[in-house]
């Protein structure tokens, strides 16, 4: 197990992610914001520039309440997905909760529509020439992202996943096996939330022992 991890944010909203991608000039895109951003405000405090997505009308309130004022944070309204387009996000059963989703996680009715892109187009409309660290809670739509980062890039020094339920398990073990096969070892699972990171050489991969 890796020794140089650091865990950042609340409870509810933070990460494992490598200390050495904690500090300034590391470029980290953040993907599901909902009303919990303390991880992305972390990495800010750290140095890093950081820009964080979510078209959740709740979402992008909490943000525009809380987000830094320098240019070291940008927000940008718009979901991710394998492709532009607009989608249907559709809510949560309990209304108490923020996050919507693109594949109707929860099989509800209500919905907003919202557009939508790859990583690597938006990444091209910021102007950035790479991202060291992702981040995404996005509620189902990580395996099109997924699909999307080993297809066009961009691929980052380390990647966090929160797998969403529910899904089949298989579906997830193959999103794994992809990631491993394009170089990522998977350095810690915090419940659905899987950290990888991209191979040095001496980093010890974990097994699929004790996967939730």
């Amino acid at each position: 197990m890796r020794d140089d991890l650091v865990r950042l944010g609340s409870d509810y909203g933070g990460w494992w992610v490598p200390a050495a991608d904690v500090k300034p000039d590391v470029v980290a895109y953040c993907a599901g914001a909902g009303e919990d951003i303390t991880f992305d405000l972390a990495l800010h405090v750290a140095g890093c520039r950081v820009t964080t997505f979510d078209p959740t009308p709740r979402a992008i309130a909490h943000v525009e309440a809380v987000a830094p004022s320098d240019d070291r944070f940008r927000f940008l309204p718009v979901g991710w997905w394998s492709q532009k387009d607009t989608l249907r996000f559709y809510a949560p059963r309990d209304p108490a909760h923020v996050s919507h989703s693109a594949l109707n996680l929860q099989a509800t009715q209500d919905y907003f529509e919202a557009p939508v892109n790859t990583v690597a187009a938006l990444m091209r409309e910021l102007g950035d020439t790479r991202i060291d660290l992702i981040k995404m809670d996005i509620e189902g739509a990580e395996y099109e992202v997924i699909d999307s980062l080993l297809r066009d890039g961009p691929l980052p020094r380390t990647l966090c996943v929160e797998f969403d339920q529910p899904q089949p398990l298989r579906r997830t073990f193959e999103a794994v096996a992809r990631l491993r096969a394009a170089g990522y070892d998977l350095v810690k699972m915090e419940g659905w939330n899987y950290t990888f990171a991209r191979q040095n050489g001496n980093v010890p991969l974990l097994s699929f022992e004790g996967f939730p």
